[in-house]
């Protein structure tokens, strides 16, 4: 089994002296980005993993969260200069407008600008449809969640990795309605659900509904950066 490390980011401010919480600077994002390409790094999709269980020493995955403009503005930019492929997850319900989860309700991509996305750089995978916490919710009002995006993405033409980032990390985590949970979504052939757990994942995948990402924060220096890819969150972040 290898190591694989997935990080989760969420927007990408130009401002450095906005990066905290779930805001990343520009400036933090390039220092990040080059310390991969200069460690040899090899990012990958979602779906070249759900395509290939062998893997490189130093593969890498990287996701976004919500699809907000400011990736499209801020993050795309230096994901191309350094060639490096990511996941952004869509909550469907929110396309083209604005979400009421990020503190300044930050606008979420249209149809035209997820389709302007290269998808030699980007692929495109599932954050539910409403972004509710999946724990709150029925079997049933999952199922009517996972049908209403899969129409949506029917609508539009879109191409949707058939993997699913949980909102806020939140799915049942005990008993029966973990086990219900993830037959829905075996059910509607969700391929991969993600969570948080802020662990490096052993690859492949004990449960391959239950894969871990690192929680990459805004306040992280590059030195706790390091420290999250090589060992997770540590008690001392």
């Amino acid at each position: 089994m290898s190591r694989l490390p997935i990080l989760m980011y969420h927007n990408i401010s130009p401002n450095d002296s906005n990066s905290s919480g779930l805001s990343l600077s520009t400036l933090k994002f390039e220092e990040q980005l080059k310390y991969l390409k200069d460690n040899n790094f090899q990012t990958c999709f979602i779906s070249e993993l759900l395509a290939n269980e062998n893997s490189t020493k130093k593969m890498l995955v990287l996701t976004f969260d919500d699809v907000t403009e400011n990736q499209l503005l801020f993050a795309l930019p230096l994901l191309k200069k350094y060639n490096s492929k990511a996941t952004f997850f869509i909550p469907f319900s929110y396309v083209g407008k604005s979400d009421f989860w990020n503190e300044g309700n930050e606008k979420i991509m249209s149809i035209e600008q997820l389709k302007s996305l290269d998808p030699e750089l980007i692929e495109l995978a599932h954050h539910s449809y409403y972004h509710r916490k999946y724990s709150t919710l029925t079997p049933l009002e999952i199922e009517e969640d996972l049908d209403k995006s899969f129409k949506f993405i029917f609508e539009n033409d879109l191409k949707v990795t058939q993997a699913i980032a949980y909102p806020y990390g939140n799915y049942p985590k005990k008993g029966t309605a973990k086990e219900v949970f993830f037959q829905v979504l075996e059910k509607n052939n969700i391929l991969m659900g993600l969570r948080i757990g802020n662990r490096v994942n052993k690859f492949p995948f004990k449960n391959r509904f239950e894969v871990q990402r690192i929680d990459i924060k805004g306040e992280d220096s590059l030195f706790t950066f390091k420290w999250k890819l090589r060992l997770g969150k540590l008690r001392l972040f």
